[in-house]
């Protein structure tokens, strides 16, 4: 039998991508091992594209084997209230699905020699079934970067050290190991309910990769060397002992995948009429959608910024009346033909890694997702633009609504694209394209860490279960 490596994703197309290039770079460089796929099967995510893309990895990496679980029996599950509700549900998903998990790790183990079993952070609920029930050596694979894993690991000493939730201390600034200082409620939303389940989770994951087989990380060590350096001398983890950490990122795919069997899509080839570093993406992620309001007020800043922009517009939120409008409803009236010469707006989806590779992109608007920034929230832009310092700070209204206003954008993107500092930070960019690219070649710290993954791997207990 064939020693296999288990990959267990979350919902959200974007960590499935970086949890099957997790396995696609393992195979690349070690083809000893076989690696299954979890996918947990969430009705509150959209799977448009996934059933495809799943197909495709099939037929191009036969060495992978993918496992959909069934929709755990719930109707708590069944809509997305809001996106705020995401990390809750994901959680609730996990412990939804940890009957069918067990069973399904136990056919796997009946036809091949299960020696790890790997965790994306929001499948934290599994690491009860792996580790604690049937004695799999379980690891963390956390998508988002060295710096949001120094939060994950503090955030139980943060929890034990207040008694207040982080809308309670509001501007207060919060200090954790190896990032810069940023106020409480610059936490993601769904964080500031020290009651939610989302808190808790967060919370609950925390301590539980500090008791993991390892933590693989999806960053390198030049990009992120204070959290790095923060988490290894366990000022991240007081009075527990870390365990092994391997950054061996970035994992990112090379784009030919997510597009497969399909025509070139529109948006390269309207970049290939574009001047070299011309063009601003605006791109937000497979879950990111805003208020028609929002999309409103950066089409103005857009338009009046003059710059030329590709912009992937996802309809508002599903539950919303707006969300059933037309695309260009959804935008100020005349601007696609105003634009029309210098701006490309597409509807839901581009080949982002793609797009990101070509050399009419000269800047990137996110919602600082880590698939965007390799490839949103507050505390990563903080990182990003202070740590990094690879981005420039948009920033939102403080009115009711939190809108980023035309004129915000319109100035920032102007910054980005045409100013001193902005051709400092793209330089930085540059530098740190070429760090990532070191990293990941033979004898870089990324391919060290990925062989000293592999061996642990391999030490790991052949788990019998039965």
């Amino acid at each position: 039998m064939k020693d296999t490596i288990v990959l267990y994703t979350s919902p959200g197309r974007g960590h499935l991508n970086s949890m099957v290039e997790l396995g696609k770079l393992i195979l690349t460089y070690h083809p000893c091992f076989s690696i299954d796929i979890i996918i947990p099967t969430a009705p509150f995510v959209t799977s448009a594209g996934t059933d495809d893309y799943i197909a495709s990895v099939s037929a191009t990496v036969p060495s992978v084997t993918f496992h959909q679980l069934p929709p755990p029996v719930s109707g708590l599950l069944d809509t997305l209230r809001s996106p705020v509700d995401l990390p809750a549900l994901a959680y609730e998903l996990g412990e939804l699905n940890n009957p069918k998990l067990h069973e399904t790790l136990i056919t796997i183990s009946k036809r091949s020699n299960l020696k790890a079993f790997v965790i994306d952070f929001f499948c934290s609920p599994a690491f009860q079934v792996s580790s604690s029930t049937l004695s799999i050596p379980t690891y963390y694979y956390f998508t988002s970067g060295g710096s949001g894993l120094a939060a994950l690991l503090y955030l139980p000493t943060l929890h034990k050290n207040t008694t207040k939730s982080f809308r309670e201390l509001g501007s207060t600034l919060l200090n954790y190991p190896g990032l810069p200082p940023f106020p409480a409620r610059d936490m993601a939303e769904p964080m500031h309910d020290r009651e939610g389940k989302a808190y808790k989770g967060f919370v609950d994951t925390g301590i539980q990769m500090a008791k993991s087989a390892g933590l693989i990380v999806n960053t390198f060590e030049l990009l992120e060397e204070r959290a790095i350096k923060a988490m290894l001398e366990g000022q991240c983890t007081p009075g527990e002992t870390l365990p092994p950490f391997y950054c061996i990122g970035p994992v990112v795919g090379g784009g030919n995948g997510e597009n497969r069997g399909r025509d070139r899509h529109e948006s390269l080839s309207w970049l290939d009429s574009k001047p070299s570093r011309s063009v601003l993406l605006l791109c937000f992620g497979s879950l990111g959608s805003f208020s028609c309001k929002q999309l409103k007020e950066m089409a103005i800043g857009l338009e009046r910024s003059g710059v030329k922009f590709l912009w992937v517009v996802r309809a508002p939120a599903p539950d919303s009346v707006e969300n059933r409008s037309s695309l260009e409803s959804l935008l100020p009236e005349g601007f696609l033909d105003r634009t029309k010469d210098r701006g490309l707006v597409v509807e839901s989806w581009a080949p982002q890694v793609e797009v990101l590779n070509h050399e009419s992109v000269g800047g990137f608007v996110t919602h600082c997702g880590w698939n965007s920034v390799l490839e949103g929230q507050k505390m990563i832009k903080a990182v990003v633009v202070e740590e990094m310092k690879v981005g420039l700070a948009v920033t939102r209204s403080e009115e009711e609504e939190r809108l980023v206003s035309a004129a915000e954008l319109e100035q920032r993107v102007s910054e980005l694209m045409d100013s001193e500092k902005g051709r400092a930070v793209k330089e930085r960019v540059v530098e740190m394209k070429e760090a990532a690219a070191a990293a990941m070649r033979d004898g870089g710290s990324s391919r060290v860490a990925l062989d000293n993954l592999v061996e642990s791997f391999k030490r790991g207990c052949m788990a019998q279960l039965g």
